[in-house]
Parts: C-alpha cells; sequence; structure tokens
C-alpha cells in the first residue's frame, strides 16, 4: 500500500465544499483522512539482523556456554518504535471558494499541486448558481447581513430581468475580448470565438461569458453565471448591482460553484467520500480528461506551460456592471 498507495495519489481530483466551512479546514480534513489510509495497510515485516546470542549448548548435558547465531529483528524499523509512515502530504487548493460559499471545489496532491498553477494560466471558466432576493439591501451583499434599506419589488418582471442580463452579458464579452490583446480581423480570433477559447492573456477583473436566469418567483430568483477571475463576494455585489438596475434591492441569498474548468458537480466528492480509495479513483478517472483539457487551453496565444507559481484569485470588488470602463486599464 505504501509506495504504490502514494503513487495513485498523484493528481487532481474535486470535492464538494459545503456552506459554512472553510476551504483550509477541508484541505485538513481531507489530508488526515489520506494519512489515515496510507498507514492502515498492512505494515512491511521488520528488517531481521544476525546477532550472536550466548547460551547453553544444545544437547549437553553440562554448563557450558556457547554463541549462537541467531535472526532478530531490528526494532529501530519496527512500526511501534519508527511511528506511522506517513505523516504529511503535499496538497493544494485551486481556485477558492470562501467560507459562505458551497460547491466544486479542486485539489491536487503531489504533482498534481503543479497541475493547479497549469489551471490557473489556462483561464478555465467556472459556472455558479447564485440565489437573490428581491426587497432589501444590507452592508455585505449577503441576507444575513445588516440591513440597510428595504424597497417594493412589485414592478420587477422576468422580462426586465432578462433584459439586465442580457445588457450584463454583452459589456463583458466586449471586455473579454479586450483582455484577450487579440486582433478581431485574424484567423486566429475568428478560430478562437467559434472553439469558444478566447481567454484573457494576463490578470483581469471578473469577466462574465455567460449569464440567464434559471428560476423567476418574486422575491427570489436565481441567476447561473459563467465567469473568470471572480470572488464569491463578486457574485454577492452582482446580485446588488442588478437590483440596483431594477429600480429596487437585492441581497444574495447563497453562492454555489457547479463547475470549475472539466470538474462538475458529478466529480465532485462528497464529505462521507474523502477517503483513500475513493480519491485515488477520482484521481485516475480525472487524469486522461485533465491533460486533455489543458493541452487544449494552453495550446492557443503559444503559450509555454509554467513550472512554478501558485493559483490566483483575482481580489477586490470591481463592478460587474462597468467592467469595460475598465477595460484600457
Amino acid at each position: 500500500m505504501g509506495s504504490s498507495g502514494v503513487a495513485r495519489l498523484q493528481g487532481l481530483f474535486a470535492v464538494y465544499k459545503p456552506p459554512g466551512l472553510k476551504w483550509l479546514h477541508l484541505r485538513e480534513t481531507v489530508e488526515l483522512q489520506l494519512l489515515k489510509g496510507l498507514n492502515a495497510g498492512k505494515p512491511r515485516a521488520p528488517e531481521q539482523r544476525v546477532r550472536f546470542l550466548l547460551g547453553p549448548v544444545e544437547g549437553s548435558e553440562e554448563k557450558k556456554l556457547t554463541l549462537t547465531a541467531t535472526s532478530v529483528p531490528t526494532l529501530t524499523t519496527h512500526r511501534l518504535m519508527r511511528g506511522p509512515a506517513f505523516t504529511s502530504l503535499k496538497i493544494g487548493v485551486g481556485h477558492r471558494l470562501d467560507v459562505q460559499a458551497s460547491g466544486v471545489l479542486v485539489l491536487g496532491v503531489g504533482h498534481g499541486c503543479r497541475l493547479l498553477t497549469y489551471m490557473y494560466h489556462a483561464h478555465l471558466t467556472k459556472d455558479y448558481t447564485v440565489r437573490g432576493l428581491l426587497g432589501k439591501a444590507t452592508d455585505d451583499f449577503c441576507e444575513d447581513g445588516r440591513l440597510v434599506e428595504k424597497t417594493i419589488y412589485g414592478h420587477v418582471t422576468r422580462e426586465k430581468l432578462d433584459r439586465i442580463l442580457a445588457v450584463i452579458q454583452g459589456s463583458h464579452q466586449k471586455a473579454l475580448v479586450t483582455y484577450s490583446n487579440l486582433d478581431l480581423k485574424s484567423q486566429e480570433a475568428y478560430e478562437m470565438a467559434v472553439q469558444g477559447t478566447i481567454r484573457p492573456m494576463n490578470k483581469s477583473p471578473m469577466l462574465i461569458t455567460g449569464i440567464r436566469c434559471l428560476y423567476f418567483a418574486p422575491p427570489e430568483f436565481l441567476i447561473e453565471v459563467q465567469c473568470m477571475h471572480e470572488t464569491q463576494q463578486q457574485l454577492r455585489k452582482l446580485v446588488h448591482e442588478i437590483g440596483l438596475e431594477l429600480k429596487t434591492t437585492a441581497v444574495c441569498m447563497q453562492v454555489r460553484r457547479t463547475r470549475d474548468g472539466l470538474f462538475t458537480l458529478d466529480d465532485a466528492l462528497l464529505r462521507t467520500q474523502w477517503n483513500l480509495h475513493s480519491i485515488q479513483d477520482a484521481i485516475q478517472t480525472a487524469a486522461p480528461r485533465v491533460a486533455a483539457e489543458l493541452e487544449r487551453n494552453l495550446r492557443w496565444g503559444n503559450q509555454q506551460l509554467p513550472c512554478t507559481g501558485q493559483p490566483h484569485n483575482s481580489k477586490g470588488p470591481i463592478s460587474t456592471l462597468e467592467v469595460e470602463s475598465h477595460s484600457g486599464h
């Protein structure tokens, strides 16, 4: 189990992070469960060494002692003396989720930590479902924040919401082209647009590649957001700004990530599956998909696979309705 078990742990896998749990605590829990599984295997037999032990001569009635070559275990390598064979693992966390958010969280073990960096440089999009509540505003854009204002929302319709979402998507698509540094008249730009692989070349504000309403029953509504370089707080602010555009107010009730790159909810391991065998199987299943996806997305723009670096999260809220005004920065 020792070396073979660790070898099957080299790669990426996804877990489902519940709300209220810090990503750091989740990572520590996963590491603890993996170490528990690795150390639970049958230990190797202790090494043997030859010792000359003093004892009576066999078959002799005389009380004479002699040295006899005897094989005895080396206690320095015994499990009870040495302790657990595995005490730590290199586990990295990809695009993080804050305490209140839930959904797909990608982790890397061993050389999978380097793959997390490759995922960042590939600028893969992520999907979220964001639940909003019309009629009130809070200081932190969350439903349980300090109440700032209450407003009426009877005039809000599904058509008005869809119109606002279309405006948001249009402005962000223009910003996406700007940050990609592409010549719109080139063949490369045309091919990338057809394949849907237009990505920003460097850091950028949050960019929304798609947004639509999934459910509308005032005061509640549910939207699906496809984006990159986002934080969950920026998505909550997006709900607030949508409320303002609708001539009312709105707060965010839930932020749930349903996809991170090639990993979806179907790939995410539940809490009861955070064990050695389930994670090993998840890594082995995802490995060919990870290689194909990274190669496809890193090929455009003649990017080279990076060797160092850490996964990046865009920080600092920026108005999601005003991305176009930042495109010249």
